[in-house]
């Protein structure tokens, strides 16, 4: 596989709140596929020809359209995409998740969407105007612009209070407790459940194991000091250290040591190199 490329850009101040980062992303040669970690939601638009697919766990294949929501989710899948590729994309916070679509992120319909259908015609239009910028950062001005369009109406912002709770939660400790969100949150424990698997596509214990594994991946590309202190504070032992990032990366800590895919690389320096310009949530994982 030939020429893969991958740029974060840290959003405007303004955007923070509801996208963790912009990224372009391009490969070249005749097919695209790697494994995709675990992660938050995202808003993608394909800007060469061509068809794409997602694979999950459960075996089923989902097509993607040209400009497409991806839900969160809550293990590694399998992307695949006619190449040459050019796709720029954003990921979403949960706030940012409520702001564009305010669906359930956990139902399994929700997993893959045409954002055409779901956004109209300025989606369409947003698609052109990022296949005419002169450069990454000139897409992101457009995407941004596209973005405070649809924060003008007011979406999303009931979700920052809260959403702002469960990621200081998760930064709070290896393997934070769910009646400490409770507590924090002041709601009970079934809202705070039913909130986080409508924003976060999945119910809070289940959120904690997510970053958790995927935390525990940042402290391993940070050195092997950094990642025993990780691996003894918030894992049992090897073995379930081991199971744990399988499931959320879709590689053991031995093979991202030893033979990372080239996707799983780019986005391992891709986010080290946010540090200090994005919440430590987006960064560290």
């Amino acid at each position: 596989m030939a020429g893969l490329e991958l740029i974060y850009v840290v959003p405007s101040a303004d955007l923070a709140p509801f996208v963790s980062s912009f990224y372009r992303f391009q490969a070249g040669g005749l097919m695209f596929e790697d494994l995709e970690r675990a992660d938050r939601a995202q808003f993608r638009l394909r800007l060469s020809p061509g068809g794409g697919s997602y694979g999950f766990p459960d075996g089923s294949e989902i097509a993607c359209p040209d400009r497409h929501f991806l839900a969160p989710t809550g293990s590694a899948i399998r992307s695949r995409a006619v190449g040459p590729l050019d796709l720029f994309g954003m990921g979403l916070t949960s706030a940012g998740w409520a702001a564009l679509l305010d669906l359930d992120a956990s139902l399994p319909d929700n997993r893959v969407l045409d954002a055409d259908r779901l956004l109209g015609p300025g989606c369409q239009a947003l698609g052109l105007a990022l296949a005419a910028a002169a450069d990454t950062f000139a897409m992101t001005a457009v995407a941004e612009a596209f973005v405070r369009t649809l924060l003008t109406e007011g979406r999303g912002r009931a979700a920052r209070h809260f959403g702002a709770q469960v990621d200081a939660w998760l930064c709070g400790a290896p393997s934070p407790e769910v009646d400490e969100l409770v507590a924090t949150t002041g709601l009970s424990r079934r809202q705070v459940e039913r909130r986080c698997k409508a924003l976060y596509g999945a119910p809070p214990k289940f959120l904690a194991r997510k970053y958790r594994a995927l935390r525990a991946v940042a402290a391993l590309a940070d050195g092997n000091e950094a990642w025993d202190r990780f691996v003894a504070d918030g894992f049992y032992d090897q073995s379930h250290v081991i199971r744990e990032v399988r499931r959320f990366v879709g590689l053991t800590p031995g093979e991202l040591r030893r033979n990372p895919s080239r996707l799983q690389r780019l986005t391992m320096s891709g986010r080290r190199s946010l540090r200090g310009r994005v919440p430590a949530l987006v960064s560290e994982t």
